[in-house]
């Protein structure tokens, strides 16, 4: 390892760190941004993305070493001060700690169903426009070992810098796909061989009584509307019980319930 140093905010080495909060906005041409040393392990440890550049805070380059062990020889390393690394994001940097990644080429939902094992729980996504519910779903993915996450045009990115920090990682490592409309996902899951249950406050079943079949989709809606009245009709429907008089819990909390459930059944 040997770190290059950057003594100019306007370096072009690091032109792809500038104004980190603009650029969540407006995007980065197929990058992204990974924050933090356990988001940083995971991008170099699980290589599902390759890694282009690290960007570091001198006093934090000594405590990173069993992480960059995993990079490959010829990734750059960055180092700065703090006066340097934050007029380069544009705000205080108190973690200290970046990289760029690039995203590759899109996988089509039906190659990722197709690569799947025999037994395998999935997570698919309506309408999940919030960026810390996204990461918490990915999170808790990760924890309870599903397969892929799906999800629809309406949702956010989970590559979106957020999404990785909440997710603790866990966006750059559960593979993902996206899908252009409910019907045909439902027909796609149908043909290779899933249940499917749609998580709903009125769901028909209580989920303690839910059995998985060695393929299972779960699907999770937006807060508030909830999955589409149209697939609520097409699917099985589960509630999770609480306590008289509160009917609704937060997608992200309720996706830890039922991956919880259905990765011991």
């Amino acid at each position: 390892m040997n770190p290059i140093r950057i003594d100019d905010p306007q370096d072009p080495r690091v032109a792809a760190y500038l104004d980190i909060r603009e650029r969540d906005l407006a995007g980065r041409q197929g990058r992204f941004v990974a924050e933090g040393k356990v988001v940083l392990d995971t991008l170099l440890a699980a290589r599902r993305f390759e890694a282009e550049s690290v960007l570091v805070l001198e006093n934090r380059l000594a405590g990173l070493d069993d992480v960059l062990r995993k990079a490959p020889a010829r990734l750059p390393i960055y180092v700065a001060s703090g006066e340097v690394i934050d007029r380069i994001a544009g705000f205080h940097m108190h973690r200290g700690i970046l990289a760029i990644g690039r995203k590759g080429a899109a996988v089509s939902a039906e190659a990722l169903l197709g690569a799947l094992p025999a037994r395998a729980l999935i997570v698919v996504l309506v309408g999940i426009a919030n960026h810390d519910n996204m990461g918490s779903i990915f999170r808790n993915a990760a924890a309870f070992g599903a397969d892929a996450v799906l999800l629809d045009p309406t949702c956010c990115d989970p590559l979106y810098r957020k999404a990785i920090r909440v997710s603790v990682g866990a966006a750059l490592k559960v593979p993902f796909a996206c899908f252009a409309d409910t019907a045909g996902c439902t027909a796609m899951l149908d043909r290779q061989g899933f249940s499917q249950f749609a998580l709903s406050p009125r769901g028909q079943i209580d989920i303690r009584d839910a059995k998985r079949n060695e393929r299972l989709a779960l699907y999770l809606g937006t807060e508030g509307e909830g999955l589409p009245e149209s697939l609520l009709a097409r699917l099985q429907t589960l509630r999770i019980g609480m306590a008289q008089g509160f009917d609704s819990l937060n997608v992200a909390a309720a996706s830890a319930i039922a991956l919880h459930h259905f990765s011991g059944a």
